[in-house]
């Protein structure tokens, strides 16, 4: 006769059978808790790789205080201002695909680092090697290049100081760095302005302690400026576009996605502020199927991004919805009503195998 053990007394949520065989995909739920709450009036800042716009988007729809400090001139078209990466994240700066990227951004608005290279020039037009697509075919002069750099810094700044949670997503592992002073770039250079210099130029792949340790000093600077804010950690389910690793780029993204995920959880185990949202798992996991990515099994489907921003909504605010609210709500809201259609998202690393 068998005793007791410990599982008998687990939730269901810790058995495979009652949480993923036994449910709908559409009703898979991967979050044990979270340790705060969201109001619908906190300032919200989102960051990170393209898969963060998908949030910021769903956040503003919801009638939620996503903070904007970064807004572009008043006779812009709504898809211009897009193009240029207004209203996109919080402030200006793009994609912000790694920990190093992150970091570098602290301290070049706090004067700490002023990079080397920090203007690329080219057929008379000035590129921000930082955010080397923000700007369609560069700045017309230095100085307007300057003068943009110095608005975002000061929108960047406003942004953290303002905010009461900040929602970052971590996307790569794989970097470019300038062997002079360490900057590094979020596309190598040549891709998208620039000149590549194989004796400048180094490629870098980042482990787990790397992405912990930057991660680390990044958000002491942010708590520095915001001694108050709430941080929501998120993985980027999105593979890798291309590789540098010398590996696959299935299995470099698997590399990746390890260690960001292992970093997130490791920075987030033993701090009440700092919450780790799964929306890596809920994309990428089995209940899944494949259904959320499309016909490419890299770009992320509204149905992906639906299932993601309902159990972020229930858990973080308590805007409980059923799967078929939402499908209505998304059916409504999209010219087609075909849920593989694509989420679409500005994303640097689309340049580097265009077509």
């Amino acid at each position: 006769m068998s005793g007791k053990h410990p599982y008998q007394s687990l939730p269901g949520r810790a058995f495979w059978r009652r949480s993923m065989s036994e449910v709908t995909a559409a009703a898979v739920d991967p979050v044990s808790e979270v340790k705060f709450r969201i109001e619908k009036d906190d300032k919200i800042v989102t960051a990170g790789s393209c898969f963060a716009q998908h949030i910021a988007k769903r956040l503003k729809a919801d009638g939620f205080s996503f903070l904007v400090t970064e807004s572009g001139h008043p006779l812009l078209s709504p898809e211009d201002a897009k193009t240029m990466n207004y209203g996109v994240f919080s402030a200006r700066y793009g994609n912000i695909y790694s920990s190093r990227q992150f970091l570098q951004l602290l301290k070049r608005i706090d004067g700490s680092l002023v990079p080397v290279e920090d203007v690329w020039e080219g057929d008379g037009r000035w590129i921000d090697p930082f955010r080397p697509q923000i700007q369609p075919d560069g700045f017309h002069s230095l100085a307007a290049y300057r003068k943009d750099r110095d608005k975002h810094f000061a929108a960047v700044r406003r942004a953290f100081a303002e905010m009461d949670v900040f929602v970052f997503t971590l996307g790569l592992t794989e970097i470019w760095r300038d062997r002079r002073d360490g900057s590094v770039y979020p596309l190598a250079p040549g891709v998208a302005g620039g000149r590549f210099d194989p004796a400048i130029h180094e490629f870098v792949n980042l482990g787990v302690s790397e992405v912990v340790d930057e991660m680390t000093e990044a958000l002491a600077l942010i708590r520095e400026i915001n001694p108050h804010c709430r941080v929501i950690l998120t993985v980027s389910p999105v593979p890798l576009m291309a590789t540098a690793s010398g590996r696959h780029v299935l299995a470099a993204t698997t590399y990746s996605k390890a260690v960001l995920r292992v970093a997130a959880e490791e920075l987030s185990a033993d701090d009440a502020a700092i919450c780790y949202f799964p929306s890596y798992e809920i994309i990428t996991g089995n209940h899944a199927r494949g259904a959320y990515f499309g016909a490419d099994g890299r770009s992320v489907t509204n149905r992906g991004v639906d299932h993601v921003m309902r159990l972020f909504f229930k858990h973080f605010s308590g805007l409980e919805r059923t799967v078929a609210t939402e499908a209505k709500m998304a059916a409504a809201d999209r010219h087609s009503a075909e849920m593989e259609e694509l989420a679409q998202a500005n994303c640097d690393e689309e340049a580097l195998d265009r077509g």
